[in-house]
């Protein structure tokens, strides 16, 4: 059923509506309307005859959280032995050969368990950085579980071509050739693609990193998506040894090598940029490069404390990332938006981040760093991605400010779930997927791989 042709949907009595409008309006005992898979209306008493009711009496209404970082195929692979104590290099050792026995199956259930576990999270828009392709594994694959599981998606089309024999860090098994890279980009994009407001598929291009592609591939990806009109994403300035293998291979910071090859702009957005210096943030500051923030992974890969407070106040464009499950360990983007406050407030002091601005980068923040004007708010016109949470339960008992609850202190899981005017999450529960059956089908598929 197309978004025009399903039934109205009224979501009524919600304690507080959280609008993210220009104003940040929060509406007290209002509804919102949805009509078409959009937002026609959105205010106290509203009436329409026909359509589905949900009753929000108990909850607080959000936009649709937006996660910018993710890698959907290591759900497969969490709290691995070799991999649990290691900084990123060495855990990239340990886990590379596991990734090297995935096919499509594997990377079609580890996305769907991912896509799940986000939308019980409230995830209504998540990117994915795709950058290795083993037997006969294809962006196609997630894509695929992204329309069965019913969220918005931003996948990219990731890569890595220096192998270790040409002294990189992925074993030469997991390294393509840049042509074969360039040519395979250029048919996702093709065949995906969406660019009108309301699409439930972009696509994006994403070499995995300065340090497992070339500079010729980072220079020709650029060109490429500035030709097709796409987006441009990939891992930045994330530890120490990052910092240390850009000036030691290229000659300068990050950032710099970054703008020298086309990699600023608003159609660029980097995953994690715990190390950018204050020169780095006035760059993208200045040329509107959005930047993924990944607290969780960071913590468990001790990279470090992105400074967040520093960007936000320059006018960078901020949003979360729940990052790969094998270096998070989890994919709850609510979660994310906590620790990213407790992080700031542990660097800078307990007045660094409010709740209200760590949902703000978790909704409207995401939303622009993945360029879409049409998502990140709750006003007419935009699309209809809402979250209900139901704050009558345990973990907001005694809470006196039920918005400043969801991140402070819960709950964690969803009650509904609505994405372009369909539920996917209805009563705490997946909607679209049986989720046992999927669950059972996951654990088959990591005791082979661990066997």
């Amino acid at each position: 059923m197309s978004a025009s042709e399903r039934p109205d949907i009224l979501i009524r009595n919600a304690d507080v509506v959280v609008t993210m409008n220009a104003r940040r309006e929060e509406l007290a005992g209002a509804d919102v309307l949805v009509r078409g898979g959009g937002i026609h209306s959105v205010g106290p008493g509203l009436v329409a005859p026909g359509a589905e009711v949900v009753e929000a009496r108990g909850c607080v209404v959000t936009p649709g959280l937006v996660n910018t970082h993710h890698h959907l195929y290591q759900t497969l692979t969490r709290a691995v032995p070799g991999g649990q104590d290691a900084l990123l290099f060495g855990w990239l050792k340990t886990l590379y050969p596991i990734w090297a026995r995935f096919g499509p199956e594997e990377m079609f259930v580890s996305a769907q368990v991912g896509l799940a576990e986000l939308a019980l999270s409230g995830c209504t828009l998540t990117s994915d950085h795709l950058y290795l392709f083993p037997n006969g594994a294809r962006l196609d694959d997630t894509i695929a579980a992204a329309g069965e599981v019913g969220v918005r998606f931003h996948p990219t089309r990731g890569a890595m071509s220096i192998g270790e024999s040409s002294g990189g860090l992925p074993p030469d098994s997991l390294v393509e050739g840049e042509a074969a890279i360039l040519t395979d980009m250029i048919r996702v994009v093709d065949r995906f693609h969406d660019p009108r407001p309301g699409a439930m598929v972009r696509v994006g291009l994403a070499p995995c990193s300065p340090f497992s592609v070339s500079r010729e591939l980072m220079r020709d990806a650029a060109l490429l998506a500035r030709d097709k009109g796409v987006m441009l994403h990939t891992h930045l300035a994330e530890n120490d040894e990052d910092i240390a293998y850009s000036l030691a291979s290229f000659g300068c910071r990050p950032g710099q090598y970054a703008e020298d090859l086309g990699w600023t702009g608003p159609d660029v957005w980097h995953a994690h940029c715990v190390k950018l210096d204050s020169s780095e943030i006035e760059l993208f500051a200045r040329s509107l490069t959005g930047v993924s923030h990944c607290p969780c992974s960071n913590c468990r890969l001790g990279s470090g404390i992105a400074p967040v407070r520093a960007m936000r106040d320059a006018g960078m464009k901020v949003g979360l990332g729940v990052d790969g499950s094998a270096s998070n360990d989890a994919g709850n983007l609510i979660a994310e938006a906590r620790m990213a406050l407790l992080l700031q407030r542990v660097a800078r002091g307990a007045d660094a981040m409010s709740a209200r601005e760590a949902l703000e980068i978790a909704t409207l923040g995401g939303a622009a760093v993945l360029g879409r004007d049409d998502l990140g708010s709750i006003e007419p016109g935009k699309r209809a991605d809402l979250a209900i949470w139901d704050v009558s339960g345990i973990e907001a008992a005694g809470s006196w400010d039920p918005v400043a609850a969801l991140v402070l202190c819960g709950p964690t899981r969803v009650r509904d779930l609505i994405v372009e005017g369909r539920e996917v999450v209805r009563g705490g529960q997946l909607a679209t997927l049986d989720l046992p059956r999927l669950l059972e089908r996951q654990r088959g598929l990591a005791r082979r791989l661990a066997g």
